[in-house]
């Protein structure tokens, strides 16, 4: 770590960078928790690494002091904007800051490969986040990304389980989860009112894309739209569901919780075939 560098407190203060709940800030001041978390993501020689929402650089000094090439950082809030400069100028050439909206952003245009994330992500757009990047997933080699405990557990969640979902299915179909670390509120400022969980994500080699990613989305929205329902109902939106069913050889009385992920992908190519 470079000397010299005021406190991540001292910083908010300077900058007036108290946290704003419209922008889900919390955030993660404890240097240790923050490398613990760089580390989580494996050894960093030669990888750029996107960091959304860093917010007045905690995790940001924690990635830089990593053998990293390249750290971009994407900041939606001006104050954490001015923040970060000073951090940039202690590291010349290693930190870049972007404004802007992360949502409206391809990691493939920031990011030389090999192309890693590793983000504490506000709260209020994570999920949109995670679904955009698992559309490209093929172009990251992983992705280390903290969310509210609850949404990590169904990113994470087996078949059959009260948390499995659309979005642990997505998750799952493109990359090998794993839960990480879980954090209390009282290691954020201010502290959420759940605890909170950093997952690991490496996408799997095969990349189904566009096309089938399309067909996934509209298979499991259908699904777990109604998840009480069985999935011959349930898929009704999609056209023939019995057609559907039958072509993929699972039960029309089944529910979407109870088909695993190697089965959604067999629903999910049919679809794709039957146009």
């Amino acid at each position: 770590m470079v000397d010299g560098l005021p406190s991540l407190r001292e910083t908010i203060a300077r900058h007036g960078l108290e946290a704003r709940k419209a922008l889900g800030q919390h955030f993660l001041l404890d240097p240790a928790l923050c490398a613990r978390i760089a580390m989580a993501a494996g050894p960093m020689e030669g990888r750029q690494v996107l960091e959304v929402g860093p917010g007045p650089g905690g995790l940001t000094r924690a990635l830089l002091a990593t053998a990293a090439e390249k750290v971009v950082a994407v900041e939606l809030d001006r104050r954490a904007v001015a923040a970060l400069a000073e951090l940039a100028a202690a590291y010349p050439g290693r930190l870049e800051i972007i404004e802007g909206d992360a949502l409206k952003l391809d990691p493939k245009v920031l990011l030389a490969a090999p192309r890693r994330i590793v983000a504490n992500l506000p709260y209020n757009v994570g999920t949109p986040l995670l679904v955009g990047w698992l559309r490209q997933a093929a172009a990251l080699e992983s992705m280390t990304l903290m969310f509210q405990q609850e949404v990590a557990e169904r990113i994470t969640a087996a078949p059959g389980t009260e948390a499995y979902g659309r979005l642990g299915v997505l998750a799952q179909w493109r990359c090998r989860c794993t839960l990480l670390l879980t954090l209390p509120p009282g290691a954020f400022s201010p502290p959420p009112k759940v605890w909170s969980a950093v997952v690991g994500l490496v996408p799997h080699a095969e990349d189904p894309g566009p096309a089938l990613f399309a067909a996934m989305e509209r298979l499991t929205a259908a699904a777990f739209g109604q998840r009480r329902k069985m999935l011959r109902g349930a898929l009704k939106s999609l056209g023939d569901a019995e057609g559907l069913l039958a072509a993929a050889g699972i039960a029309g009385e089944r529910r979407a919780e109870t088909l695993t992920i190697a089965e959604f992908d067999r629903l999910a190519r049919t679809l794709l075939d039957r146009g």
